[in-house]
């Protein structure tokens, strides 16, 4: 049998591309996931086409863009096995890989394997699947049957310090750390390579709940960031157009003014959860080593999309801007399995989640399945580039209902707000944080952008493209009819 490298996916939850020493964040350490960058490809332009949860994992599981896995926006109940037959764990387990998930799948039904030959399921808070079982259930949620069982408390639940799931509030954790999600999703990790078939190779999705709301590291964590002082946030000169939206000081306000103290609190939990999570990887790589497959494991660190953190009075997701859409993706692999591979370091091409299943099916020597259009980042590496643009969207909630769909080009963002028309044009090499709207200040830029997104957009069902220009004021999906009419539970 040909030998294979092993394959570790390690995704987090609402991370920011920025939030990394290796991107240069000097207000949070990070120093495992930074030796896995260091040692392999860093992209610092790697995208979530659609940034929520639920459109963002179709895009990691079957490698497909919004146009072919039909999720342009987050709704929950739609059917994961009966819309996307394909993905990557059950290629690679077609191809002889041992599969297996732990944490956060966020698919319907819950116990779908997606493919897996085996899943250990924390999702965290999903509305929809406590209505469905009244409350948090080992039915869904293998976490809970373990917090219960370690506490010997038949009624804990991972809710119990009232701060919310997509709440701007934050605290320390109030079990011991053991206990935390975060390291039982490592605990149960660790736990499966011990007991994998050592006669096959191994395909581990390591996912974690955090840094998503709630904001609850450990504590010696919380009180490191504490008391940490944190710079200035960005804020555009072109947010005050939206402010009708607002809604300033709410609990889980999407769009809207904090105080400070807010803001400082929401920032020590954030990242305080994602520097115990970068323990983790180091736990990750000890075992391996440990059992002598360090040199043969591929590890790739990536996250379902970003969080806004403040940026122009913005938080959690769902946007086009930077910190929602940009995402870390860090890819590791071992010098004796690089074969076509360039050297390492940072790799400028755009990249966009899609591309992890490609990539992965080639180191692991698989075919692509029809249908998938993203790209082996491999070519990346050699100088090659992954694409020219990258097209994004998603309905929004924050700013109005509109759908906002985006073209992220080499140096230039455009944005077209799809219910009044309204556009953007930022110049990313220059003002990196979106600072600036140069939609009345290059034109010819603006048009060209725009003449990139009507071919995007001509032909879809919306009706978003007529006679070749844009038209504002169409309904709005937030997936594709065929996916509503034949993916339904």
């Amino acid at each position: 049998m040909t030998r294979r490298p092993h394959l570790v996916l390690v995704c987090v939850d609402q991370m920011r591309a920025d939030a990394m020493g290796v991107a240069g964040n000097d207000l949070i350490h990070t120093p495992n996931l930074d030796d896995l960058a260091r040692g392999g490809y860093l992209f610092p332009r790697a995208y979530s086409a659609t940034p929520t949860c639920v459109p963002a994992r179709v895009a990691l599981l079957t490698g497909k863009s919004p146009a072919l896995h039909g999720r342009y926006g987050y709704r929950e109940g739609i059917s994961f096995p009966d819309a996307y037959p394909v993905t990557l764990p059950s290629t690679l387990r077609e191809h002889g890989y041992q599969t297996y998930a732990v944490g956060k799948m966020h698919v319907f039904p819950d116990r779908a394997r997606c493919g897996f030959d085996e899943v250990l399921l924390h999702d965290g808070f999903l509305h929809t699947s406590r209505r469905l079982s009244r409350g948090p259930s080992a039915a869904i949620d293998d976490y809970v049957e373990f917090l219960r069982r370690e506490t010997g408390d038949p009624r804990a639940d991972y809710q119990d310090t009232g701060i919310g799931c997509n709440a701007l509030t934050a605290r320390p954790w109030e079990r011991e750390e053991r206990l935390h999600p975060t390291r039982w999703v490592a605990d149960e990790s660790l736990r499966f390579l011990e007991r994998r078939d050592p006669t096959r190779p191994f395909f581990l999705y390591m996912s974690f709940h955090r840094p998503h709301a709630p904001f609850d590291p450990p504590g010696w964590l919380w009180d490191k960031h504490r008391e940490r002082e944190g710079g200035t946030r960005p804020l555009g000169d072109w947010v005050s157009r939206f402010d009708e939206h607002r809604r300033d000081h709410g609990s889980e306000a999407e769009f809207g003014a904090q105080k400070e103290s807010t803001h400082h609190q929401v920032r020590a939990g954030y990242y305080g959860s994602i520097e115990f999570i970068d323990l983790q990887l180091n736990r990750l790589r000890e075992a391996l080593s440990d059992q002598g497959l360090l040199e043969d494991t591929v590890i790739v660190v990536v996250s379902d999309h970003g969080e806004m953190l403040g940026d122009h009075d913005m938080y959690r997701k769902s946007v086009g801007y930077e910190g929602s859409a940009r995402v870390p993706l860090v890819v590791h692999v071992p010098p004796r399995w690089r074969d076509g591979w360039g050297e390492g370091g940072e790799v400028e091409a755009i990249a966009e989640l899609r591309d992890v299943m490609p990539t992965l099916l080639g180191l692991a020597g698989a075919p692509v399945p029809d249908g998938v259009d993203g790209k082996d980042l491999r070519e990346a590496t050699c100088g090659g580039t992954l694409r020219e643009h990258l097209h994004g969207e998603h309905l929004i909630h924050s700013l109005g209902r509109h759908s906002m769909q985006w073209i992220r080009s080499q140096r230039h963002k455009y944005v077209w707000f799809s219910g009044d028309g309204h556009e953007q044009l930022f110049d990313l090499e220059e003002d990196p944080q979106e600072l600036h709207d140069l939609a009345d200040e290059d034109p010819a830029e603006l048009a060209r952008h725009r003449e990139i997104l009507v071919a995007e957009l001509a032909g879809r069902e919306e009706g978003f493209v007529a006679d070749g220009e844009l038209v504002p004021g169409r309904p709005l999906r937030t997936e594709a009819s065929w996916v509503t009419e034949h993916a339904m539970l």
